[in-house]
């Protein structure tokens, strides 16, 4: 495994964040709309492509480790850490702009989670708020259709 195969991974890794904000801007649109109805769906969409990246991830610490090891550095070498040993050659600056990216990709992912985080904070405590003022014991109805606040329901035994 070479730098080539490092920059393909790099690349699908770009990619997966790339979708992972778009998903996170929609289950955005879906929080600020207040129809929690495709929240769900919008977190299983997000959630599946974390573990896309996850997986995909991983290839690519195994890709960065063997290049790491053949340039010299350590197993456990960083992208920036390969970037620098890319030396003058076209690696450090095609390495580096994939560091750049990611970084920003990361970033975008951050503040979408932190966003999102905060609106379902939002809507959990309106909803605690709102079963906070639920009366436990609605009563029955009267013959009028108005509530009663007697206690329990009442039979008639017209037997007797």
């Amino acid at each position: 495994m070479g730098p080539q195969e490092l920059t393909a991974a790099l690349w699908r890794e770009r990619e997966l964040l790339d979708l992972l904000v778009f998903k996170l801007e929609e289950e955005h649109l879906v929080l600020a709309s207040g129809k929690s109805r495709w929240l769900d769906h919008a977190t299983r969409e997000v959630e599946h492509v974390m573990t896309r990246l996850r997986v995909t991830s991983l290839e690519r610490t195994t890709i960065a480790s063997a290049v790491a090891l053949q340039w010299g550095l350590p197993e456990d070498a960083s992208l920036q850490e390969l970037s620098a040993a890319g030396g003058a050659g076209p690696w450090a600056e095609i390495l580096g702009s994939h560091l750049a990216a990611l970084s920003g990709a990361v970033d975008q992912v951050r503040t979408l989670r932190d966003t999102n985080l905060q609106f379902l904070r939002e809507g959990l405590r309106s909803a605690q708020e709102t079963m906070a003022t639920v009366v436990a014991d609605a009563g029955t109805y009267d013959h009028l259709g108005n509530t009663s606040t007697e206690p329990g329901s009442r039979f008639l035994d017209k037997s007797v």
